[in-house]
């Protein structure tokens, strides 16, 4: 175990992201703000239920060293402050450690996370997410229901390219097909693959699990990659390359997803395709909508 974090690891989620905001949702697009706004203040002692993040927040923020929590979640809402203490209520009787938050009263709320220097950054809105991609910043939109907390460990999934890689490969398959992706891959087996969005964000749980032994990290990575052998070659050395270690990686050779992400048991899978984040199984599904896929 290594001495006390210098920095904690910052995640953005968006109210909608943390809790079941369906009902009141309904009630803004059908009926407009207003109705919202009296809606939601009328309630503001009624606890909302989780929504698609709030196990995975609810773990990050067990992270603790020392007595030093090694996640700091940040809520970023597009509520206004006085429609948003139903949201606070809600985080103190769910007794999450949230004490940060922009309501940004109707604004797209992706701008502080830049400001909150988070490392990732989680909504349900897809406009949000791309938004906050163009910027730099690993950002997913959460599709799916919430899922239980039923296990301390923090199991975190992503696809390869367009994700943790740049999607350059997978224009090389797009253009000229599988045959052609397997040559130029062998050929750059050793040129390591520039980064996708989500480098960053892998990097910073690599650091994370330094902080632990080998064997008792609670926070476990997997790599879920439509490529196999021989394209195999080209990542490993990429990551080598990068300093990460993943803990886990699957080789699919195009075989669906969601039966290794059970297996694998994820909390979270980011994926630039929709279809592999719809199908992600018991976890929840994130689409970075990045890459030539979403072109």
């Amino acid at each position: 175990m290594t001495e006390n974090p210098a920095r904690p690891l910052v995640i953005g989620v968006t109210s909608r992201s943390l809790f079941n905001l369906d009902d009141s949702h309904m009630i803004f697009e059908q009926d407009g703000v207003e109705a919202f706004a009296q809606y939601q203040i009328a309630h503001e002692e009624v606890p909302l239920g989780p929504g698609p993040a709030f196990a995975l927040v609810q773990k990050f923020l067990n992270l603790v060293v020392n007595g030093n929590p090694l996640c700091e979640v940040v809520l970023l809402s597009r509520n206004s402050m006085d429609t948003g203490l139903r949201v606070f209520n809600s985080i103190e009787n769910h007794g999450l450690k949230i004490t940060r938050a922009a309501f940004c009263g109707g604004n797209e709320p992706w701008p502080y996370a830049r400001a909150f220097s988070c490392d990732l950054y989680l909504s349900t809105e897809a406009s949000d997410v791309r938004r906050a991609l163009e910027v730099g910043l690993a950002a997913a939109q959460l599709i799916g229901d919430h899922k239980d907390a039923d296990s301390p460990e923090v199991r975190i999934a992503f696809d390869g390219d367009a994700v943790v890689f740049s999607d350059e490969a997978e224009r090389v398959f797009h253009s000229d097909g599988l045959n052609a992706f397997q040559d130029s891959e062998v050929a750059s087996a050793h040129v390591p693959l520039t980064a996708g969005p989500f480098k960053e964000f892998l990097s910073a749980l690599h650091s994370l699990q330094a902080h632990y032994s080998p064997n008792e990290s609670p926070i476990k990575t997997a790599l879920v990659t439509a490529r196999s052998a021989p394209s195999h070659e080209r990542v490993i050395r990429t990551l080598r390359e990068w300093g990460i270690r993943v803990d886990e990686s699957v080789f699919l050779g195009g075989l669906p997803k969601s039966a290794f992400l059970e297996a694998f048991n994820a909390d979270i899978f980011f994926d630039d395709q929709r279809i592999n984040v719809e199908r992600v199984g018991s976890g929840v599904g994130a689409h970075v909508p990045t890459g030539i896929k979403n072109e």
